[in-house]
């Protein structure tokens, strides 16, 4: 900021030196118009023809061309149009060249105040200190203290939409919903309720409801509706809420009207993907192959803690089970949150878990399994939680024996 504010100061120079050029020439001005002034002969020109009309006249009446009587009347109306020409010449004395010296400082204060006024209202001083912290935070390379970084920026602008636009995906890909329902809200709040905003809204508040269409989902889901037709993002979920109620017809044709738009290739993917399950599920309807796909696409787990470690820990501590494709490229396919006194425990991920509309243990078959204590609660890791892994494991079905998740390790 302090090389924004040099380069405003810089740009004041010359607006400054333009203000104060009039000044500088005052005193040479006021010269030439002394000059003029002095030479100014137009009184002496209008006395000289009152004089030659005044002899012109009393030469007519000592011939006897006038009488007295007329004689005196012309003199009146010579002399009276004299003063009239006199008095019509007369100038009003010029000021010295310090008069209105004031006005000037005062007029570069006020263009001053205009500028920074106008810069703080329509300039984008928010944007740049967003920026950055953005690019401080990456290179530290510390996801935690980049979120962090921008919730500090939420509190100092919270006016400023970007700030939120920033954070909104940061929470929703981190599993924090709640957080990002927030994001979202004043976002809508300051950028307006545009269709995307509301569809994101929509499908968020869709899946923290435990993919119910509720009457609140419903009225976004209507308000998008009302301004987009095929917004792809609504189309999605209606396509999943139709697939959740085996109404695969409907949910076919709601992910072919959202695949007409430009999507992500994972999103766009996953929504293909979708569409030959469905299309599989209504030719295998009457066997019921249906639910024998469904319970393939599942990982069971025997969740446990390592001897001496967690044992300060309440028993209510949560405790999140995530599972991500191989690759990285997905959100979670899958997540649970269970209480820490739960553990050893025996627990089924399956396609009911995922996280993203878009992205299932459906779409892999092999991922990472990651489980962690999370000692304040939120599902973005801190230093100190507790944590452990298990790197390619299959997506084999519920018929297969238990995979070995032991948390074991400390968040540094």
């Amino acid at each position: 900021m302090i090389e924004l504010w040099i380069i405003f100061a810089l740009l004041l120079v010359p607006a400054a030196w333009l203000l104060m050029l009039p000044l500088r020439r005052s005193g040479s001005v006021a010269r030439v118009q002394q000059a003029v002034e002095a030479r100014d002969d137009v009184t002496a020109q209008n006395v000289a023809i009152y004089r030659r009309r005044e002899a012109s006249l009393e030469e007519a009446y000592a011939r006897g061309d006038i009488n007295t009587e007329r004689f005196a009347e012309d003199l009146r109306e010579l002399q009276r149009s004299l003063l009239d020409d006199a008095s019509r010449q007369e100038k009003s004395s010029l000021k010295g060249v310090t008069s209105g010296k004031l006005v000037v400082p005062l007029v570069l204060l006020a263009v001053v105040v205009a500028s920074l006024f106008w810069y703080h209202e329509e300039g984008a001083a928010g944007n740049l200190a967003l920026y950055r912290t953005i690019e401080q935070a990456r290179q530290n390379g510390d996801p935690a203290g980049f979120v962090a970084a921008l919730e500090q920026q939420a509190k100092q602008q919270p006016d400023n939409p970007q700030v939120w636009r920033t954070l909104y995906p940061l929470y929703r890909d981190g599993g924090q919903l709640e957080q990002a329902r927030h994001a979202l809200q004043q976002l809508i709040a300051l950028d307006g309720r545009h269709p995307w905003w509301l569809a994101e809204l929509a499908q968020l508040e869709y899946f923290q409801q435990g993919r119910q269409l509720t009457p609140e989902v419903q009225s976004l889901v209507d308000e998008v509706l009302a301004q987009n037709a095929n917004e792809p993002t609504v189309m999605g979920l209606l396509g999943i809420d139709a697939f959740e109620h085996e109404d695969f017809d409907n949910a076919i044709d709601y992910w072919r009207r959202a695949l007409a738009a430009d999507l992500p290739p994972a999103v766009a993917g996953a929504m293909r993907e979708g569409i030959a399950v469905a299309q599989a599920r209504i030719a295998a309807a009457s066997s019921g192959s249906d639910k024998a796909m469904e319970a393939a696409a599942s990982i069971q787990v025997h969740l446990s803690l390592a001897d001496g470690i967690g044992a300060d820990l309440p028993a209510d501590t949560s405790v999140f089970v995530v599972a991500r494709d191989s690759d990285g490229r997905l959100p979670p396919l899958a997540i649970r949150q269970v209480n820490l006194g739960e553990l050893p425990l025996t627990l089924t991920l399956g396609v009911s878990d995922a996280m993203s509309p878009m992205a299932s243990l459906a779409d892999a078959q092999e991922v990472r399994l990651v489980a962690r204590v999370s000692r304040s609660g939120q599902a973005q890791p801190q230093p100190g939680d507790l944590w452990g892994e298990q790197q390619k494991v299959a997506v084999s079905g519920i018929d297969a024996d238990p995979v070995a998740l032991t948390i074991d390790q400390v968040i540094e």
